[in-house]
């Protein structure tokens, strides 16, 4: 592999590349009683679409937490207006309620009544339908009502060359890639943690029932005093199966192996569930992980599936085509949840991590340095004079931090150069200003706003929210992408209809065919 100044260097001669780099947003938010801010217990409305097969507004876990999709854009401005057409769509559409613009979730009823996703009948809905409620039996469904932004990113496929990444095909080159970018994520995602973390209290409520170690902000309101983002840790979307699970980034092969033994193989607890109650599935199967996407983790390698194909085995098939980064919290002070800093930063932390160094992690591929760090900041980030372990030697946060990002500035100066203007090199010294400074940071703000307001998170969360809703009714659609919205969730309804109709097969024989699938994973790659 070349040296980083060379590839710098080549990267520099050919800027058009990074002017062809695509990122794409899916944005989780609650609907809640516009009024309380108490979970919407309605149905998805039906002026909103077909959760399953509408390809911008369509559901996560229950059927009242939103997922906002915008696809795939050259630019960082043009993939903000699709999300902020996209909120001022569904917030016209939902006028007695509105989309809670905060992670951690908003004031939840007893956890069975919850309502779970529901994609209709056909049988891909009823697949999906069945995987929520086994989540629900297995993470508890309060859990699942936690909302953040996924983060969607690749290069042109030329990068590799001109990178000098080492593979027989553009397919291994590309995977192996993505690969190493991932390594260096697992290496600097605290980084994000601290800059971006906007969850550092819960409410009460949420945690009811549950051990935990938070201090009482009031009497709506646990916190860390230091936190920045307690979705991402222990109390967030964790248990005892996933813990044990640790995946491999260093190559595909074993990346895959992994995910196939965690899909296949059983788990004494899920076992003991069981796939079926009173004769109706609760979950798809008893194994470690129902499918390859039940695993929580802060990055995904990712490739688009064909129809009825596991993402396991497009991934054998075809390799990484682009990485999901899952661990960026709602930002509630921006009306769709990321600001344009916070995306360019995004970007320029991805094309460092596409082209530093990245060598294989040791130990079987286990991360463990990577994971205390960030575990560490997730609870305690913001804590003056905090040390991290950088190859096995302590560091302040402070200097590491700072470090990354001067690493970075070139990066900066080549995306300023390929789209043309100083953004990128600005959203860099905009967060080095929190670094100097925590108090800046989102989950800072946050908590002095709580103090300084004598306010719960959640009226304060309703407050925010309520104020965004007010952006967007400010300014309506035009005309023409009003109509195109409307026309988009009618042909969604119909697109599920026409599913419906077709659809023949019994559930039974279907979910047989899906877990016979995994065979074409074992074998494409051996």
């Amino acid at each position: 592999m070349t040296s980083l100044s060379e590839r710098l260097s080549r990267l520099g001669d050919h800027l058009p590349l990074l002017h062809h780099i695509r990122r794409g947003i899916e944005k989780e938010g609650l609907r809640v009683d516009a009024r309380t801010g108490s979970l919407a217990l309605t149905p998805h409305p039906e002026a909103l679409g077909s959760t399953l097969t509408h390809s911008q507004i369509t559901t996560d876990y229950s059927e009242s937490l939103l997922e906002l999709i915008a696809g795939t854009h050259h630019s960082v401005e043009a993939l903000l207006a699709e999300l902020d057409d996209i909120h001022r769509f569904v917030t016209l559409n939902i006028p007695d309620e509105v989309i809670w613009n905060q992670s951690m979730p908003a004031a939840l009823p007893p956890p069975e009544d919850i309502p779970v996703g529901w994609y209709g009948h056909s049988n891909i809905g009823m697949f999906k339908h069945v995987y929520r409620l086994g989540l629900a039996e297995r993470y508890g469904k309060p859990m699942q009502c936690i909302a953040g932004i996924h983060y969607n990113f690749s290069v042109p496929d030329e990068t590799w060359d001109v990178l000098g990444i080492q593979g027989p095909s553009l397919q291994d080159k590309r995977s192996n890639g993505y690969l190493a970018l991932i390594r260096n994520f697992m290496r600097h995602s605290w980084l994000l943690m601290y800059l971006f973390g906007a969850s550092p209290a819960v409410s009460r409520q949420f945690l009811a029932g549950v051990d935990h170690t938070l201090d009482t902000l009031d009497n709506d309101t646990l916190y860390l005093p230091w936190a920045t983002s307690l979705r991402m840790s222990d109390i967030g979307y964790q248990n005892k199966a996933q813990s044990e699970l640790q995946l491999c980034y260093n190559d595909l092969d074993t990346f895959l192996a992994r995910i196939y033994n965690a899909v296949t193989t059983p788990w004494p607890a899920y076992e003991a569930i069981g796939t079926h109650r009173d004769g109706k599935w609760i979950q798809l199967n008893t194994n470690v992980l129902q499918i390859e996407n039940e695993y929580y983790s802060s990055i995904r390698p990712k490739r688009v599936a064909h129809p009825g194909e596991r993402a396991a085995t497009a991934l054998a098939r075809r390799g990484v085509e682009y990485v999901e980064v899952r661990c960026m919290d709602v930002d509630p002070f921006t009306p769709v949840g990321i600001s344009a800093d916070t995306a360019r930063f995004l970007d320029t932390f991805l094309l460092f991590c596409t082209i530093e160094d990245s060598p294989c992690f040791p130990d079987g591929g286990f991360c463990t340095e990577s994971r205390d760090n960030y575990n560490t900041v997730v609870r305690q980030g913001r804590q003056p004079g905090l040390m991290l372990s950088r190859d096995d030697t302590p560091i302040s946060l402070h200097s590491w931090a700072t470090d990354v990002v001067e690493r970075m500035a070139p990066y900066a100066g080549l995306l300023d150069k390929a789209m043309g203007g100083t953004h990128y090199q600005q959203a860099l010294q905009r967060q080095q200003e929190k670094i100097d400074d925590s108090d800046k940071t989102p989950s800072a703000r946050i908590l002095g706003e709580l103090q300084s307001q004598s306010v719960s998170l959640h009226a304060y969360t309703l407050q925010q929210s309520l104020a965004h809703r007010a952006d967007f009714l400010a300014r309506p659609l035009d005309a023409k992408t009003l109509q195109a919205f409307q026309d988009a969730a009618r042909n969604s309804i119909d697109q599920q209809k026409q599913l419906e109709e077709n659809d023949t097969e019994s559930f039974d024989s279907y979910m047989a065919r899906f877990h016979d699938s995994l065979k074409a994973t074992a074998s494409v790659r051996t």
